[in-house]
């Protein structure tokens, strides 16, 4: 169970890091994750600086030492930059790096395995690959990940892709780690072999995730089920309106743990938004505070 932590900010823009420990710890001590990504698209990494990475970085491994494995977002659509980025984790105490594929250029199968690699090589630490074509523009294919499988270092796949078919058959082909990158899709990506998920609604609701793995991997399939279904509305309600970083962090607020606004070009929820997401994080039950805090 690992959550994709929000990048606190301050009402000024600045990145906050005292908030960043604190968030950090909540979602180990509190919420039961087992591991958080730094820097990936709910941390709204493409509007922090590389010394802004590096300092939030450094803030949550320190928050939760060896209670948590820290996975940094180092993933760019430039290798080079992926590359020194990749090295600043490493320096910075992370214990291995998620790669989201290179996004907006549309580089064929063969420049996604050499940047993936090359990545790889540039560190001792574990690689987590991103598959998530609706924002990169392009998948990763079944045959590249079967090439990449083969690196010692490329050991898991963060899916957002939602093949289970296709999924399925590299995770039996292969011995690749399966992580669910969509919350709809956690219970179903367990079902065929993958073993947790990278979650944006685990910031609220991340024990109960947790629950859920616990129960299909002790066989109680009915009872995974009944905890997914429970989870629908707060999926519903983060996942299906603007975004996850602009409705976790009004979750956040609604439960009492501000992690201040978001930086443009994203924009805060609308009073609409965020009245279904009450709404709906009462139905999943999740109990929001009196007070918005933001």
């Amino acid at each position: 169970m690992l959550t994709a932590m929000v990048t606190p900010f301050t009402h000024d823009g600045s990145v906050d890091y005292d908030a960043a420990r604190r968030l950090a710890a909540y979602l180990v001590d509190e919420q039961r994750n087992d591991g958080i990504v730094v820097s990936g698209t709910t941390g709204e990494s493409p509007t922090t600086g590389d010394d802004e990475k590096e300092r939030l970085l450094r803030a949550v491994v320190e928050a939760v030492g060896d209670r948590a494995t820290v996975v940094a977002g180092a993933g760019t659509n430039d290798t080079r930059h992926s590359v020194e980025l990749a090295r600043t984790a490493e320096r910075a105490g992370a214990h291995g790096l998620l790669l989201v594929t290179p996004y907006y250029s549309k580089p064929p199968q063969e420049g996604i395995y050499r940047h993936f690699v090359t990545v790889a090589d540039a560190t001792a630490l574990p690689v987590m690959l991103y598959d998530i074509p609706g924002r990169s523009g392009v998948p990763i294919h079944s045959g590249t990940l079967a090439r990449l499988a083969r690196h010692e270092r490329i050991v898991a796949v963060k899916d957002a892709k939602g093949d289970l078919y296709e999924g399925s058959q590299v995770i039996a082909s292969t011995g690749l780690a399966y992580y669910s990158g969509d919350d709809a899709f956690n219970l179903p990506w367990l079902s065929v072999g993958a073993v947790g998920c990278v979650s944006v609604i685990g910031h609220v609701v991340g024990a109960e995730i947790a629950a859920m793995i616990e129960a299909y991997r002790a066989g109680d399939v009915a009872g995974a089920l009944a905890i997914h279904r429970r989870l629908l509305p707060v999926i519903s309600g983060i996942m299906m309106q603007a975004g996850g970083a602009i409705m976790a962090k009004a979750a956040l607020g609604m439960v009492g743990r501000p992690v201040g606004p978001v930086r443009p070009p994203l924009a805060e929820a609308t009073g609409e938004q965020l009245t279904r997401l009450r709404e709906d994080l009462i139905a999943g039950g999740v109990k929001p505070s009196d007070e918005v805090v933001t």
